[in-house]
């Protein structure tokens, strides 16, 4: 089973990049997304060719904001939990797939000067607890935008950006902590020393140059981790400022 993530920065505008062609060309069982910014009115209006998909759409109660999608190949069992209620900007999804959950995450960005950093530490620490509840159930996989690098290696520039949303201490010792506790970071598992990103900003022209952050994960609980055959990053994959990731299972 192949299951990808990708943060496609608006459903809408990856389409017109070509989103429908990745789609068929890759053929995921599983497609966690991450910043749709669409509302279910908006979407109603649009013509999304996901034929070979069930969809399963989170939208945030601001419109054209934030919001999460699950796609899953149709003939595969799978079922999506009741969402959180503290959970109105979309950014948590549980899929059920029978011998493990499967969670979608978009993890809020701290922003500029910080204006968001402690209602992210909130949200995680909110997650967490959930998270190690359902797993008390059944392993996880937790996947989607974490938007933090957790270590020096996950970014071009370090030194740089030490201080900077996404590489604050704060984000980056949460990060320990959710590891910590219990999950393994697939890339770095499978890849210890390699250096590739899934985000590059738009400015600069800095993906052509690789300057880059890897801040999407494939993060799976102890347990699950022999189930894992690989876990990869597609950079070459264009349409947002982020690139899909994933795994196999």
């Amino acid at each position: 089973m192949e299951i990808l993530s990708w943060n496609v920065n608006g459903i809408r505008a990856v389409t017109r990049k070509g989103f429908l062609d990745f789609l068929k060309k890759q053929k995921p069982d599983i497609l966690c997304l991450q910043e749709i910014k669409i509302s279910d009115v908006a979407r109603e209006k649009e013509e999304f060719d996901f034929r070979d998909y069930k969809e399963y759409w989170h939208p945030a109660e601001r419109p054209g904001y934030s919001g999460t999608a699950i796609l899953v190949k149709e003939g595969l069992s799978a079922k999506i939990l009741p969402y959180l209620d503290w959970d109105n900007e979309g950014r948590v999804q549980v899929l059920d797939c029978g011998n493990f959950y499967l969670a979608n995450i978009y993890f809020p960005n701290a922003n500029h000067e910080l204006s968001r950093l402690d209602f992210k530490l909130d949200f995680n620490n909110k997650l967490l607890k959930y998270l190690k509840k359902l797993e008390k159930g059944k392993p996880l996989i937790v996947a989607g935008d974490f938007n933090v690098a957790h270590e020096e290696i996950d970014l071009a520039r370090p030194k740089d950006n030490i201080g900077n949303p996404g590489f604050t201490y704060e984000e980056r010792n949460w990060m320990t902590e959710f590891l910590n506790s219990g999950f393994i970071d697939t890339f770095r598992y499978f890849n210890k020393n390699k250096v590739q990103y899934s985000w590059w900003s738009y400015r600069f022209n800095v993906r052509e140059r690789n300057i880059g952050w890897r801040i999407d994960y494939f993060c799976v609980s102890a347990k699950m981790i022999k189930n894992i055959k690989k876990s990869f990053i597609l950079d070459g994959i264009s349409g947002s400022d982020h690139c899909p990731v994933g795994i196999e299972v």
